[in-house]
């Protein structure tokens, strides 16, 4: 009968019984691990089979050092190695459930205003000289729930869930949702401001739409900002002639778009989404100056 296999370490050919045993492991993988932890200590072992089981061997004088320093290595590799980390899909990334959420709310807002004609147009739509004339300070937020029409709702429903989704995917959702009302708001209150004492009534929520993409845009070029050494204005650039281009193409053209306030939203919340990022994306149509009418 062959003698049994032994697996010694590169300083060790003595036979198992010269030696003492520091520890039993059921493959040899887990004894090779082990035995680099006596190798570390400048010893040697030997690595005996023995009835399905691997027997790590060392010297007899050597052993308990040698247990107390197998102990502290099981110990800090619990857990290791850690289980591999799956990427995220990038539906779920968009966070689209505050967006449809919204979407629903303005739905619903809209619902309110074919069932009550003119009551919630009156005391929310944007209005310079209710405003600025009689306080009425709930304006601005409330007129981004308004909606002249179904065409006006669903053009700014559908560009409105994909855009807030981004943002909120880039900012975090509570952040995101407090950086695009901040900007919505400060820019129907400044396109409001400079038209006073003037009459200039909108309502819609593409202001929202482009402050959102203003957002994305201030964020992306401060991230190109910080992260070249040379040529930063090019590579600044990048992002802003991309948000630029997608508000030309969109919020500039047609007969009854509101370009000012379309060009208020953009411009604050690239001023937000810039100035939020450096301590660490179709839009409607619009009325007039004068007369209700979509933004």
């Amino acid at each position: 009968m062959s003698p049994p296999e032994q697996t010694a370490g590169p300083h060790d050919q003595r036979p198992p019984e010269d030696l003492a045993e520091a520890g039993v492991y059921s493959t040899s993988e887990q004894g090779d691990a082990h035995g680099l932890v006596v190798l570390a200590m400048g010893l040697s072992y030997c690595l005996s089979p023995c009835d399905g089981f691997f027997r790590l061997l060392v010297e007899p004088g050597q052993v308990e050092a040698v247990r107390i320093q197998l102990a502290k290595f099981d110990r800090e590799s619990i857990g290791w190695p850690p289980l591999p980390v799956l990427p995220e899909s990038p539906m779920a990334q968009l966070a689209l459930g505050g967006p449809v959420v919204w979407a629903l709310v303005v739905a619903a807002v809209y619902w309110g205003q074919c069932e009550w004609p003119d009551r919630l147009e009156a005391r929310g739509a944007l209005d310079s000289q209710a405003v600025f004339g009689a306080g009425q300070w709930w304006r601005p937020f409330t007129a981004l729930f308004l909606h002249a029409e179904p065409a006006h709702l669903w053009s700014n429903l559908l560009p409105g869930v994909l855009v807030f989704a981004v943002v909120c995917a880039s900012f975090g959702r509570l952040r995101g949702w407090l950086l695009l009302g901040l900007a919505s708001v400060a820019a129907n209150t400044a396109v409001a401001g400079l038209s006073f004492p003037r009459e200039y009534r909108s309502l819609g929520a593409s202001t929202a739409v482009f402050a959102g993409l203003g957002l994305l845009t201030g964020r992306a070029a401060c991230l190109a900002w910080r992260s070249v050494q040379s040529r930063r204005w090019r590579a600044v650039f990048v992002p802003l002639g991309a948000g630029g281009t997608l508000l030309a193409l969109h919020g500039v053209g047609g007969p009854r778009t509101d370009v000012a306030a379309h060009l208020a939203g953009f411009a604050m919340g690239l001023l937000v989404g810039a100035f939020s990022s450096l301590g660490g994306a179709r839009a409607a149509r619009s009325a007039p100056a004068s007369g209700w009418g979509p933004k």
